[in-house]
């Protein structure tokens, strides 16, 4: 479904994104994993459009979309959830949902499509005519996933849907992904949780300084030092602890 071919991507002279390939097939969820500044939004961000490649090529469904505006992108069927949610904070929960559905011209398809994102987060609907901005921050998320899901999407982009929500909200948001995984969306995630991403991911790709320099399925991943040491937290003598009762 998407490909992405060593893409290369610039911030002025900075180089940020160095040769990346990777691929998401239909049904997949796929996490793309990696600390701070490690290139992670950029990927996302060029597959939209919002961010210009300079080098290499991206496919969605065999069209290359690499050069195309991020507009004619959403109308391909790629919706992006961005970090730190950006909904519409003066604008009430049901304007934020309109504003997702923008490119729906029957009123039918677009009653049908508010429908199902309120079946699948009811508080939406009791929030519907209170300002986004006043929501808690995983009413916020969950607000940000439906206006995405608002164009019925092919391929569900999220981006740190985790990011600045307490651990039972982590929680509550991971669940609502695998739903949506396991409901036949293709979601292409961003995330720092490593652990909570991993669980949950058909396959993924770790990154560091822009590049990426493993792969694997979870059960790949977590035997790799690497990822152990950097983003779970156990290397060789935390192992070594627990092997031998330590803490």
């Amino acid at each position: 479904m998407l490909k992405m071919i060593g893409v290369e991507t610039f911030y002025g002279k900075i180089k940020a994104l160095h040769g990346v390939s990777l691929g998401v097939e239909p049904g997949q969820l796929v996490c793309i994993l990696g600390a701070n500044g490690a290139g992670k939004t950029t990927i996302l961000k060029t597959i939209c459009g919002i961010t210009e490649l300079e080098y290499g090529t991206i496919h969605f469904n065999d069209i290359q979309i690499d050069r195309k505006d991020p507009e004619d992108i959403i109308k391909m069927g790629i919706s992006l959830v961005p970090e730190n949610r950006r909904i519409f904070p003066e604008l009430t929960v049901y304007e934020n949902l309109m504003m997702g559905g923008f490119l729906i011209k029957d009123k039918d398809l677009f009653a049908e499509r508010i429908k199902k994102v309120t079946e699948l987060f009811p508080i939406l609907s009791k929030r519907e005519k209170q300002r986004a901005g006043t929501l808690s921050g995983g009413e916020q998320q969950m607000l940000a996933i439906g206006r995405a899901l608002m164009l019925n999407p092919k391929l569900l982009l999220l981006d740190e849907p985790s990011l600045g929500l307490s651990p039972i909200l982590v929680q509550e948001i991971f669940a609502i992904i695998k739903d949506l995984h396991q409901s036949g969306v293709t979601i292409l995630l961003v995330e720092q949780n490593v652990n909570q991403a991993l669980k949950i991911a058909d396959y993924g790709y770790v990154l560091t300084s822009g590049k990426i320099f493993l792969s694997g399925t979870y059960d790949e991943l977590y035997e790799e030092e690497k990822v152990r040491e950097q983003y779970l937290g156990e290397g060789k003598y935390t192992r070594r602890a627990k092997l031998w009762g330590g803490g």
